[in-house]
Parts: C-alpha cells; sequence; structure tokens
C-alpha cells in the first residue's frame, strides 16, 4: 500500500504549484512594461501578483472539487493525483480551501480597487466568477468548450492590462500586444491537459475543444498558440515597439523541443509537457520583461 501523503504534501498537490507560472508570467510583464514608461508602482504591483496567484489557487481547487462531484476524476485519470479524487481531502475540504484562497483574492482586490477604481472592479469580479465558472455552476466554461477563450483572456488579456492599468492608470498597446504572446501560451498549458484527457472527458461530458475536434486539431491549435506568441512579439519589434521585444526569441529551442515532443506524445506521457509548457511560458514572460525594459 503507498504511503499517505502529508497534509502539508496533499495541499500542495491540490494547489498545483507548477501552474501558479500562468498567473504570476502576466503580472511580471504587465510590470515591466509600467516600470519601462517609469509609471511602475510597486505596492499595485505586488497586490496584483498576490491577487492573480489566490485567484490560481482558488480556480485549481474549485476544478479539483467540481470535477471530482462530476465524476471526471475517476480511476481512468491520466493526470497527477487529485485530493478529492484520492480521498486525501473531502469535497468540503477542498471548497473550504477554494472559499479562503477567493476570499483572499477579493480581500487583496479591495485595495487595487481603491487604487485602479471601477474598471479594477469590473475586473475582478469577472474574474472570481470565472474562477469559481470554469468547472462549477450550471454551465461550466471548461464543459463546454470555452476553457481556451478563458485562459487566453484572463491569464492573458486581463492580467497583463490589468497589472498595467493599476500602475499607470491606463491602457497602451503595447499591454495589449503582450497580453496576447503570455496569453497565447498560458492556454497552450490548458490544450496540453485537454489532449491528454480528452478520452476521460468525453466519457463525463465534458466537451472541450479537443473532445470536440480530436487530437489532430488539439495539436494543431498548440503549434498555433506557440508559434503566435513569437510572432506577435517580432511584429511588435518590427513594428517600432524596440529591439527588446526580440529577446524572447530566445526561448525558441525550448519551444521547439517542447512542440515536437506534445506532436509526438499522447496519454500520461503528456503529464511532463504540461510542465514544460509552464516552464515556456516563464521563460518567454522574463525575456519579454527583460526586453520591455532595455
Amino acid at each position: 500500500m503507498s504511503r499517505r501523503p502529508s497534509t502539508l504534501e496533499v495541499w500542495r498537490a491540490a494547489i498545483r504549484p507548477a501552474t501558479l507560472w500562468a498567473g504570476a508570467v502576466p503580472v511580471f510583464v504587465g510590470t515591466g512594461l509600467a516600470v519601462a514608461n517609469e509609471r511602475g508602482a510597486w505596492g499595485p504591483a505586488s497586490a496584483a501578483l498576490l491577487g492573480a496567484l489566490l485567484i490560481q489557487i482558488g480556480t485549481n481547487l474549485v476544478n479539483d472539487w467540481a470535477d471530482f462531484r462530476r465524476g471526471a476524476d475517476g480511476p481512468d485519470r491520466l493526470g497527477p493525483a487529485r485530493a478529492a479524487a484520492q480521498g486525501w481531502l473531502t469535497p468540503a475540504q477542498v471548497a473550504m480551501g477554494a472559499a479562503v484562497a477567493l476570499s483572499g483574492a477579493a480581500l487583496v482586490g479591495a485595495y487595487l480597487v481603491a487604487v485602479g477604481g471601477w474598471p479594477i472592479l469590473a475586473l475582478g469580479v469577472a474574474s472570481l466568477a470565472c474562477a469559481v465558472g470554469y468547472t462549477a455552476g450550471p454551465l461550466p466554461l471548461a464543459y463546454v468548450g470555452l476553457g481556451d477563450a478563458f485562459v487566453l483572456l484572463f491569464f492573458g488579456v486581463a492580467a497583463v492590462v490589468g497589472t498595467y492599468f493599476v500602475q499607470t492608470g491606463g491602457v497602451s498597446g503595447s499591454s495589449l500586444v503582450a497580453a496576447v504572446a503570455v496569453g497565447a501560451l498560458a492556454t497552450a498549458i490548458l490544450v496540453v491537459n485537454n489532449l491528454r484527457d480528452r478520452v476521460s472527458d468525453a466519457r463525463v461530458g465534458k466537451r472541450t475543444l479537443a473532445v470536440r475536434f480530436g487530437a489532430r486539431f488539439t495539436r494543431a491549435e498548440y503549434v498555433a498558440l506557440v508559434a503566435g506568441a513569437y510572432v506577435v512579439v517580432a511584429t511588435a519589434a518590427l513594428t517600432g515597439a524596440g529591439v527588446g521585444w526580440w529577446l524572447p526569441w530566445l526561448s525558441l529551442p525550448l519551444a521547439a523541443r517542447t512542440t515536437r515532443a506534445v506532436l509526438q506524445t499522447d496519454g500520461a506521457a503528456l503529464n511532463p509537457l504540461l510542465a514544460a509548457t509552464a516552464r515556456l511560458e516563464l521563460v518567454f514572460g522574463l525575456l519579454l520583461t527583460a526586453g520591455v525594459l532595455l
């Protein structure tokens, strides 16, 4: 019989730390753009980072709870063990953890609203609603094929632009361009997850794009998202944003290696490629942050 993980190990697994870069990277990039415009503000930047991480943790825990209740985390699950499905935590404990994380995000958000005003309030309310509605509620986004759009919008456009706005009081073209590139790579992480889980998701009626259109489409989507991120920053560099926007291209060998592996891999063997895609977003995002500061 395998050893039951400790309480700390259980909660660490439940919050899925490898996914947290998807929340942190947009804040790094948005802050880099604000600093480059001599409008950086470390209080709002730090609060944006904390809020983004808490929303990501809350989303992960709601996902654990909701997928367990819907039977999506059955014995045929190919991904890492989930706390509720393994019996390490009760569904009530997972739900309470999600409530604590999202309540913390709301408290941080109150400070950001005081700084940024009603646009940040609207963004915060939408983010919290979608964190719950991603896999819970009467029409979960992930179950109707809208998960990809959710990630692109909230872990790309909203996160980068929101971070920039709360420090500068405005929106710039460069923040929108950077947001699309970052959001594309965040979405690519989800695409690997959905590619791996397409058979078990279909069994429980989780109609992701991978379920709707199959493996070939999903791999093509991954290629398009990764390639799109590099095309976006190259276009910005070529149209006057600055030579620093080429810096993310230093990560191209990592992108090529990871993409090649996704194209050739299936099933549980995709698990390491989830983490690899998250690392790609981190490296790309750090290089872009450095590039906009040049």
